[in-house]
């Protein structure tokens, strides 16, 4: 079974090609695509060799977070996302043995978004990538239960990721704070409304797939089980107890800290002791390997790294490296 990297991005060459001859793509300018900064700008052939340096057998490869377009025309949308993942195709069907593929769907558009899913799954990809929220709405809105039903029925991934300004950015927006701070806390904002809304209740069958280490959520998790009333204290006759009353709108049916199991988390956590929290809080089954590759918040040498933990065991270190992405993908 291969390494495969979960977390790696693409900008694609057709919009690169555009940027350089015309100055946009679909009304996009440089910045989408993030040119300027990591390795977005390089071609494929450096790709390839720096996973074999890095001893990345595969790359499961999503695009670039600048492509979401939530916020754009659904028509522009749609177009963009026809053709980002017509080239994420492409690249999977002219390279089988090194990548496998993560599409974008309309988001805006929770019908257009389905059409779009049904028809990538049926073209082989595994699943999507999508922004922890859409312009502000969060995933526990009921408009966005078709498309959860839709995920489920058809085993697609769905890998949540940040895209555009964090929720600090209205506090502040020096230092990378949105980015060291916001990215994070965006992923347990995720965690939260899914479990809160009853969306992981209704759709047990769901494959999810949080960024960065799922943030802030396995850290946080106690606090959510606490606000909710089931920590041991509150929950000794089996019934949740809020200590601020029950009017908040809670559906969940657990204790949110028994949907930690229902998710996947990737490895890029930069240091091993809060790798070793991640996995003693949600399972060594449910964290795979991912670098973020090739932002500039990749985690170097992800391989080597992992393999030089001392706070991992050797059975650990083939969970994260090959096992668990093996299992989350159905090879």
């Amino acid at each position: 079974m291969p390494v495969i990297d979960m977390h790696a991005h693409l900008t694609p060459e057709r919009y690169k090609e555009a940027i350089r001859n015309e100055g946009e793509w679909f009304g996009l300018d440089a910045s989408v695509g993030e040119l300027d900064r990591g390795g977005f700008a390089q071609p494929l052939s450096v790709r390839l060799e720096e996973m074999d340096r890095l001893g990345v057998e595969m790359q499961l490869v999503s695009p670039t977070m600048g492509f979401y377009q939530y916020d754009n025309d659904l028509d522009v949308t749609r177009r963009i996302h026809s053709e980002v993942n017509a080239e994420i195709h492409d690249l999977v069907v002219e390279h089988p043995d090194r990548f496998l593929a993560m599409g974008t769907v309309p988001m805006q558009d929770p019908p257009s978004a389905i059409a779009e899913l049904e028809r990538i799954v049926g073209l082989g990809f595994k699943g999507v990538m999508i922004n922890d929220h859409v312009s502000g709405v969060t995933y526990d809105d009921p408009r966005f239960l078709p498309f959860f039903e839709a995920a489920e029925d058809l085993g697609a991934v769905l890998f949540f990721h940040q895209g555009g300004p964090s929720c600090v950015n209205a506090r502040i927006d020096r230092y990378k704070i949105p980015n060291a701070v916001g990215n994070l806390t965006e992923r347990t904002l995720v965690f939260a409304t899914l479990v809160f809304g009853g969306v992981l209740d209704r759709f047990p069958d769901l494959r999810l797939f949080l960024a960065h280490g799922g943030g802030y959520t396995p850290y946080g998790v106690a606090r959510m089980d606490k606000v909710a009333g089931a920590r041991p204290e509150d929950y000794n006759d089996g019934t949740m107890h809020p200590p601020f009353g029950s009017n908040d709108g809670f559906k969940h049916a657990q204790p949110p800290s028994e949907y930690l199991d229902r998710f996947f988390y990737d490895c890029c956590t930069y240091v091993g002791p809060v790798l070793r929290f991640l996995i003693d809080t949600v399972g060594i089954d449910r964290v795979v390997l991912g670098s973020d590759y090739p932002a500039p918040m990749f985690l170097p040498d992800p391989v080597n790294w992992v393999n030089g933990l001392p706070e991992l065991s050797e059975t650990e270190k083939r969970a994260i490296l090959i096992d668990n992405s093996n299992s989350l993908l159905g090879i």
